[in-house]
């Protein structure tokens, strides 16, 4: 059986050789602590969330959603502090170094059936916030040349396997990773992973964080994957993985990015993700083509951006971890990533210090999805419990603002404000919400 979890190209990529070999990034290592750095994240977060008609939306096929709400409102408010460090390598052929991390979570208001769908606290087993949670990690990671190869638990960013940040507490996940830079504009990854950890986990012994399937979890998930910069102003990134007994996923991204004048700016995204089942197929027939392609122009302080986004196939769009999707319509309450769906969005940014506000940014998109037919889902894999039916359709509009204070003692405090409202028709397999968040943040880092 073919899989990556064995890393049998790991001996070759530690031992590439080029002629950037002798500019390698361990020739220049000054030592563990010297190339040190550490940070301490502060974070606060308010979650605010109405759900409609107790979340039901007007259907029956929403009554497993309807449970999580409760009385259809949530409500949270929690502290985290996140505390990471990552160490240098040690000087010689082979580097060695550790990357550690501390996170801890503290309730400051929410019960009385208003937690569950913000997913900023942890629960104990009766489906109540926790006072408080806490988890911690470390990874390894050994150096040869320009090659890093890490095990252990780590936060790791790609299409197909990614470490979400977007609630309180960030996630991790336990497993090899190895990213390889010995040609140049040529980056190579490889990983093996055997867990993903929640967002507001606070123990690593639930196996894999899939966003939609409730099918019989994988034990491992392998990827590999190329990123090439070499072409002016257009990357381009190819991937493939493996969920195993579950599905095979393979993405493609090509970026342009184009300058008009000193001020004027076009540039083009294209994500593509092809999914099939394999194995045991633990999650049901799979067979399933979602992409996205986004325009954007800027202006000076000005963005302008437009996105049309498919999916191809009688299963939602699915992923490992909470942030492995990278297709462009995948905003705050919904993916708008429906069996057979179509939707597009127009989005306008605006960077206020041209108007003598600078750190202070202003967002406002809005997405509209339709097409929705999920009546042919395979009545036995993961997605038959959604629900969804023929005719299905939805919008969503999102704002917000974000201010970074620029100087003074609160230097790169950073406070956001968003409010975001979704509707939708009984065919499609998502709640009517209407959400308020506020997050405040105030790092702190430096190196030894």
């Amino acid at each position: 059986m073919y899989t990556l979890g064995r890393l049998a190209l790991l001996p070759a990529l530690m031992t590439l050789c080029t002629e950037a070999v002798a500019r390698s990034a361990q020739e220049q290592a000054n030592g563990f602590l010297e190339d040190g750095t550490w940070n301490l994240l502060n974070r606060s977060v308010y979650d605010n969330r109405e759900y409609r008609n107790g979340g039901r939306n007007g259907s029956a096929r929403n009554t497993y959603k309807a449970a999580s709400e409760h009385n259809g409102y949530a409500e949270e408010w929690a502290y985290g502090l996140m505390g990471t460090f990552q160490s240098g390598f040690t000087q010689g052929t082979v580097g060695v170094g550790v990357d550690a991390h501390a996170y801890y979570g503290l309730k400051l208001d929410s019960g009385g059936g208003r937690t569950g769908k913000a997913r900023l606290l942890s629960l104990d087993n009766a489906g109540e916030p926790k006072d408080d949670y806490a988890r911690a990690g470390a990874a390894l990671k050994l150096r040869v040349s320009s090659t890093v190869l890490s095990y252990g638990e780590q936060r790791v960013k790609t299409p197909l396997f990614s470490s979400s940040d977007s609630r309180l507490l960030p996630e991790t996940a336990t497993g090899f990773f190895l990213t390889s830079n010995e040609i140049d504009e040529l980056k190579l990854v490889a990983g093996h992973f055997t867990e993903s950890t929640d967002r507001n986990a606070s123990s690593h012994d639930r196996g894999f964080v899939v966003t939609y399937s409730n099918g019989r979890q994988g034990k491992h998930f392998d990827l590999a994957g190329a990123v090439y910069g070499g072409i002016e102003n257009l990357s381009a990134s190819l991937y493939t993985s493996v969920y195993e007994a579950s599905w095979r996923q393979h993405y493609l991204n090509l970026a342009f990015s184009q300058a008009l004048d000193d001020a004027q700016n076009l540039s083009f995204d294209l994500n593509l993700y092809r999914t099939t089942n394999t194995g045991k197929a633990y999650s049901g027939k799979i067979d399933n083509t979602t992409w996205s392609l986004m325009g954007r122009y800027a202006n000076g302080p000005h963005a302008l951006s437009l996105i049309y986004q498919h999916v191809d196939g009688d299963t939602p769009f699915d992923y490992v971890t909470r942030g492995a999707i990278f297709i462009g319509n995948s905003v705050q309450m919904s993916d708008f990533n429906a069996p057979n769906e179509q939707s597009w969005q127009v989005r306008y940014d605006l960077a206020m210090a041209r108007f003598g506000i600078p750190g202070l940014t202003l967002r406002a998109a809005y997405i509209r999805g339709s097409g929705i037919d999920g009546t042919h889902v395979d009545p036995s894999g993961g997605y038959a419990y959604l629900g969804y039916g023929k005719g299905g359709r939805h919008w969503e509009r999102d704002l917000l603002a974000r201010y970074v204070m620029q100087s003074g003692v609160a230097k790169n405090l950073a406070l956001s404000v968003q409010h975001n409202l979704h509707r939708a028709n009984t065919a499609q397999a998502e709640l009517d919400g209407e959400q308020i968040r506020v997050a405040v943040e105030y790092p702190l880092g430096g190196e030894f």
